[in-house]
């Protein structure tokens, strides 16, 4: 199992007893080195001070009037206070077989006299790796088992090859760990969805390039029913010599926390889809009164007074027929003349609220009119046969209408073109120009009316118009209207 890896953590100084009669300057060696050092005569002491506080090391030698190291060790190993202390015993000369008695009894590792100052702190540096070691062990077991993810070491020089796994593996790919361990086959790499394969090794090449940088990214994977869950992998590169590479890290299923986001996105755009369209709703009334109050104007200006004229002249015409019958016939085709210009400002202030070639004869010949009254050339492209619901009729003819008009005024276009398409359950209506461009649908422009009327429909309008590269207004507008789907 791999140990932590040095400077990972913060570690407290390490604490040594010294159990027995060790030689004096042994305890200010090991102070010397920066170890808190205790001292204790025997076996009873030195198990009081392990139940007061434990260390990391303990240095036992014989008892001045008792049994000599190896019964020292016996004892301590024997007791659960010593718990994972490293045990060093200090024995006589060496003598064959006679020092490893007390490994036989649980010491860890002797130092027999005579020695040396750097013989021992040499000693005591390795059994406080090793308790390091245990301890490190001792954790990264407890985290594979309550980390709520997958922890694991991949070998990237071998093909991606794990090497060590926990078992959370399982309940997030729903593979049993044991088949991922040294597999060629089973690797992390290999239940990343294909889709988002490429992204990941492309954002883990990147880490190689600053290393020491934690390694992060959100991602899909497969798992073995099939089921794709999102995942959050953390980890690092580290690199070892020849030219080895493992990826040290933990995977977690973070599915429930990213579509709880996602509702909350929508959520989010719910409300301000219902906050515009108050407004685009208030701003449609707002244009609806004042196109009344235009109508009720044009009506009273024009037509209107027009049509009081020829009641006055009709009048005159009656009298004239009476005295001078004679004269009648040019009044009279004076009064029909003026009849017709009223009839026909009449029509164009009806077209203005709603044409009738639209109600009449549908989408077609309603576009090809408009088209042919631009003063711009206009190419009509697709324009859907059928009819389609009122409402969206309306709103493409108004759209296509009021696009033209534009073009007809601002962009100093020699070209337009106009197309609707009808496909997957929307009509898309397409008006671009080869004008200076520049259009913007701002607040009061003709364009933002349009946009608050797709709106109303449930459709969405975007005006694409970069400057001398000519203007192009797209409206996609569902040929269900939302009054027409909640019902």
């Amino acid at each position: 199992m791999p140990a932590l890896r040095s400077g990972s953590v913060r570690r407290r100084k390490s604490d040594v007893l010294v159990v027995g009669a060790v030689e004096p300057e042994v305890r200010s060696w090991l102070r010397g080195a920066g170890h808190e050092t205790r001292s204790v005569a025997g076996v009873d002491a030195a198990l009081a001070a392990l139940a007061a506080e434990p260390v990391d090391l303990v240095v036992a030698d014989r008892e001045r009037a008792g049994g000599d190291a190896s019964a020292v060790c016996g004892a301590l190993r024997a007791d659960p206070r010593l718990g994972d202390a490293w045990l060093l015993a200090i024995t006589g000369p060496a003598r064959g077989r006679m020092n490893d008695a007390a490994l036989d009894v649980g010491a860890d590792d002797y130092l027999h006299r005579p020695f040396t100052r750097a013989q021992l702190l040499a000693r005591t540096r390795a059994g406080l790796r090793a308790v390091q070691h245990r301890s490190d062990a001792a954790l990264l077991r407890a985290l594979l088992v309550n980390v709520p993810g997958a922890i694991y070491r991949s070998a990237w020089h071998a093909g991606h090859r794990v090497e060590l796994i926990s078992d959370e593996i399982e309940r997030i790919s729903g593979h049993p760990a044991a088949n991922f361990i040294a597999s060629t086959r089973r690797t992390i790499v290999s239940v990343i969805h294909p889709d988002d394969r490429e992204p990941v090794m492309r954002a883990v090449a990147a880490a190689r390039e600053e290393p020491g940088k934690p390694f992060a990214r959100e991602y899909r994977i497969v798992r073995a029913d099939g089921a794709v869950r999102w995942v959050l992998d953390r980890g690092q590169l580290v690199e070892g010599g020849g030219e080895r590479l493992w990826m040290d890290g933990a995977v977690f299923d973070v599915t429930e926390r990213r579509e709880v986001e996602a509702a909350l996105r929508r959520k989010e755009i719910e409300a301000a889809r219902a906050t515009e369209l108050r407004a685009s709703s208030a701003r449609i009334v707002e244009a609806a009164d004042a196109a009344r109050r235009r109508i009720e104007r044009d009506l009273h200006d024009g037509a209107q007074q027009r049509l009081v004229a020829l009641v006055l002249d009709v009048g005159a015409a009656r009298a004239r027929l009476a005295s001078e019958p004679d004269s009648a016939g040019p009044f009279l085709d004076r009064l029909g003349s003026e009849l017709a210009d009223a009839s026909a400002e009449l029509r164009e202030l009806a077209r203005g609220i709603h044409p009738v070639v639209l109600t009449e004869r549908g989408l077609a010949p309603a576009i090809s009119a408009v088209a042919g009254r631009c003063a711009v050339p206009v190419e009509v492209g697709e324009v859907p046969a059928e009819r389609l619901p009122p409402t969206v009729e309306a709103t493409a003819y108004f759209t296509v209408s009021e696009a033209l008009t534009n073009v007809a005024r601002y962009a100093r276009a020699t070209h337009a073109t106009v197309r609707l398409v009808a496909e997957a359950g929307s009509l898309l209506v397409e008006v671009r120009d080869d004008g200076v461009g520049g259009a913007r649908a701002a607040a009061g422009s003709g364009l933002s009316g349009l946009t608050d009327r797709v709106g109303a429909i449930g459709g969405a309008l975007t005006v694409v118009s970069p400057p001398a590269q000519g203007t192009l207004v797209r409206a996609v507008l569902p040929l269900e209207t939302p009054k027409q789907r909640r019902t």
